[in-house]
C-alpha cells in the first residue's frame, strides 16, 4: 500500500502532466491523492518542492542511464559518432513511454511541458538536477565538432533539447498528424507507417545531429 507522500506524488505527476503546472491547483492533487492540504506542506513545504521533489526521482534515473551510455561510447577503442552521441542523450528521454517503472508516458509529457512554464525561479530549482549531464554531454559534443564556437554550440544545444522537450510534449499528437497526414497524400503507399517511440528517437538524432554539424557563419566562429 503507498504511503501518503508517494500518493502525493503519483497525482501530482498525472495531473501535472495532464493539464500543466500552472493550471493544477494543490487542491486538486490533495483530492485525487485522498489527503489534506496540510500532507503535502509537511512532506514538500510547497508546490514549488513538491515540483522539484516530482522531477528528482523522474530526471536521477533518467541522467544515470544517459551518463552511463556516454561512458561507455567514450570507453571504446573507436570514438563514438555524433549521431551515437546524440542518440545517447535524447533516446532515454523519448523511450520513457515505454516505461512505466519510471512514470512511462505521464513523466515524459511532464518533461515535455517545463517548455511551457515562464517561471524563472522554478527553472532555476530544477536545471541544477541536470548540471552534470549538461556538462559532460557538452564535453562530448565539443570534441566532435571542433569548427564550432563555445557561445554557437550552447545555442546548438540549447535548440536540441528544446526539441527533445517539444517531441516529448507533442510525441502522441505529432505521431498521428504525420500518420494521418502521410496516408491522405500517399506518401506511404497506402501503408499505414511505424508508429512508436523508436522512429521518434531516429528522426530527432538525423534532425539534431544535422544542426550540431552544420556550418557556422564566419563572424561566429571565434564565439
Amino acid at each position: 500500500m503507498q504511503g501518503t507522500r508517494e500518493r502525493i506524488l503519483e497525482a501530482a505527476e498525472r495531473l501535472f502532466a495532464e493539464r500543466g503546472l500552472e493550471a493544477t491547483s494543490l487542491r486538486a492533487i490533495t483530492a485525487m491523492a485522498r489527503v489534506n492540504l496540510a500532507a503535502v506542506h509537511y512532506h514538500f513545504g510547497s508546490k514549488d518542492g513538491l515540483i522539484e521533489a516530482i522531477f528528482a526521482r523522474r530526471v536521477e534515473p533518467l541522467n544515470r542511464e544517459r551518463l552511463d551510455r556516454l561512458t561507455t561510447l567514450e570507453a571504446r577503442a573507436v570514438p563514438p559518432g555524433l549521431e551515437e552521441i546524440v542518440e545517447a542523450f535524447v533516446g532515454p528521454a523519448l523511450r520513457l513511454v515505454r516505461r512505466p517503472d519510471r512514470g512511462g508516458a505521464f513523466c515524459m509529457r511532464l518533461l515535455g511541458r517545463t517548455i511551457a512554464v515562464p517561471v524563472e525561479a522554478l527553472h532555476a530549482r530544477i536545471a541544477p538536477l541536470f548540471d552534470e549531464v549538461r556538462a559532460r554531454y557538452a564535453r562530448a559534443l565539443r570534441r566532435l565538432l571542433p569548427h564550432v564556437g563555445g557561445t554557437e554550440l550552447a545555442w546548438r544545444i540549447h535548440f536540441m533539447v528544446g526539441a527533445m522537450l517539444f517531441t516529448m510534449s507533442k510525441q502522441p499528437e505529432v505521431a498521428q498528424r504525420v500518420m494521418n497526414d502521410g496516408l491522405r497524400s500517399g506518401v506511404h503507399g497506402g501503408r499505414r507507417p511505424p508508429r512508436n517511440e523508436e522512429a521518434a528517437v531516429r528522426r530527432l538524432v538525423r534532425f539534431v545531429a544535422g544542426g550540431l554539424r552544420g556550418p557556422t557563419p564566419r563572424r561566429m566562429r571565434s564565439r
